[in-house]
């Protein structure tokens, strides 16, 4: 066989091997996660290598932040990057288990929360859209995606400041990633909930712990992919709390159940080597290994290849060579560090993003005033998810039904599911415009397309991904979009199968 086919050959004869025997696979799993933990390690010293790494990287993100603002000058913002001590007692964790991160004791009874706030001196007070005191503007408290951390907003936490939310804009480390404490993810059941809410409440609570600790009344949740998840999640809990929300590409919000059954039929027809791709990618998920986990089991200097060609490949709107080797090595020192909240994966969705317990049935009870969508026009995320939590909260309202949340959705240009990097200008000002105030903005500012406008066709203006190639006898978009995601996400834009030498 030539080089290429020896190369194809060995990962598809081993997964059809492992796939089919479950005792293979399991045996074949613990080796990796074996692997893992000797390639990452336990020295403490190689640990605060990678943390004041890390902190560097933090450091460099901060520096190019001022790029992405308009105005700025060192008395123009207040930027503070903060460790807050919550309570370890507040999150539903096991007992004995050590932070891995910066508490070496078992019995520590605190963990902590790292994040950064922005402080716009250049903010003006007034009145909003709807004749509202913007003096009474709740903050923004943005909350990251999967594997990502505070600084992915580098982009964003200055714009935003300078018009919004009374100034005052707060980016999370959620717990279990960044630079936030990092207990194993070995959770304990809580009454009432089932092993969907109990992981939920490893976010939800440290959240609440965390708003407790800086004694903030009422914020808008902003989330981005899981951190949209979250957000609505802790919406549900302590809408007291939450003045509105913004989901930026979230995660989890359609009902795929026909989706699935279509996926399943559609896999029956695909090639061996993309049902090996399937069956690998879903036995994996379905024991918990992330892919971070694959990170973590390699020599360093491919790991930090990989995350820079994932860098390079997904991100083209970052051109500056510096920015991208900082912004490597940031998502590259979130995934080497040890594993904590990547775990919750495989607890809250299903193989291939499917939610357990999809958002579109929970967002019409949520007791908040109003719920924002943001997608990029190319986003591989499924648009049809906020598209729809609107047409139900419509419904819903002109049933009679009027405490159901205003659902507005908004389409960003030129972006697609990392829209924040990706088109910064267009995504600040989208997410000013949720809170009131985007009549401040420049008139020349680019704005988003605001779906509540019946003239603006969501249809024409987002595109579907190059893979969503709809088959004019079977409507397979879907399904061939779930195996795009596996490349794409689960394994950072390579196969590491596929690239054994």
């Amino acid at each position: 066989a030539n080089k290429n086919g020896t190369k194809m050959q060995f990962p598809i004869l081993l997964g059809s091997f492992l796939t089919s025997n479950k005792e293979s696979f399991q045996l074949f799993l613990f080796f990796v996660i074996f692997m893992r933990s000797i390639m990452f390690g336990s020295s403490s010293s190689k640990l605060t290598s990678l943390i004041d790494r890390m902190k560097q990287a933090e450091s460099a993100l901060i520096t190019f932040a001022s790029r992405f603002s308009h105005h700025y000058d060192e008395n123009s913002h207040t930027l503070e990057l903060f460790d807050t001590k919550i309570p370890r007692s507040s999150v539903p964790l096991k007992k004995d288990e050590p932070c891995q991160l910066f508490c070496n004791e078992k019995n520590e009874d605190y963990l902590v929360m790292h994040g950064i706030k922005v402080q716009s001196n250049l903010y003006e007070e007034g009145k909003d859209s709807n004749g509202g005191d913007t003096t009474k503007t709740a903050p923004l408290v943005l909350l990251h995606g999967y594997a990502n951390g505070s600084l992915y907003f580098y982009r964003n936490l200055l714009g935003i400041s300078n018009y919004g939310f009374g100034g005052t804009v707060y980016a999370l480390d959620l717990l279990g990633w960044g630079l936030s404490s990092r207990p194993a993810f070995k959770t304990q059941s809580m009454e009432g909930y089932d092993e969907v809410g109990v992981a939920e409440q490893f976010f939800v609570e440290s959240l609440e712990a965390w708003r407790k600790a800086h004694e903030i009344e009422r914020m808008t949740l902003g989330g981005h992919s899981m951190g949209g998840y979250v957000s609505i999640a802790y919406a549900e809990k302590y809408p007291q709390h939450v003045d509105q929300l913004i989901l930026l590409s979230p995660v989890g919000v359609p009902d795929d159940t026909g989706g699935e059954k279509e996926f399943q039929e559609r896999k029956k027809e695909m090639s061996l080597s993309v049902r090996f791709m399937i069956g690998v990618a879903s036995s994996l998920w379905k024991f918990g290994v992330t892919p971070s986990s694959f990170v973590r089991s390699m020599p360093q200097s491919r790991g930090h290849k990989m995350v820079g060609n994932y860098v390079q490949g997904r991100l083209p709107a970052i051109t500056c060579p510096d920015e991208q080797k900082h912004l490597t090595e940031y998502l590259y020192l979130n995934a080497a560090l040890p594993a904590s909240g990547e775990d919750c994966l495989n607890k809250l969705l299903k193989p291939f993003a499917f939610p357990k317990k999809p958002a579109l049935h929970r967002i019409p009870t949520l007791n908040v005033k109003k719920v924002s969508f943001i997608y990029g026009q190319n986003d591989w995320m499924d648009v049809g998810g906020g598209l729809e939590a609107q047409k139900l909260c419509r419904k819903l309202k002109q049933d009679g039904k009027e405490n159901t949340p205003h659902v507005q959705v908004l389409g960003v240009k030129d972006a697609g599911h990392l829209l924040m990097l990706e088109n910064w200008q267009e995504f600040n000002n989208a997410v000013i415009m949720t809170c009131g105030e985007g009549h401040k903005l420049p008139n020349n500012a680019p704005k988003p397309i605001n779906f509540d406008d019946i003239n603006n066709d969501p249809d024409s203006f987002f595109r579907k991904p190059r893979w969503e190639k709809r088959d004019s006898r079977k409507k397979c978009g879907r399904s061939l979009a779930i195996c795009s995601l596996i490349k794409l996400e689960l394994f950072q834009n390579q196969s590491i199968f596929l690239n054994i030498d």
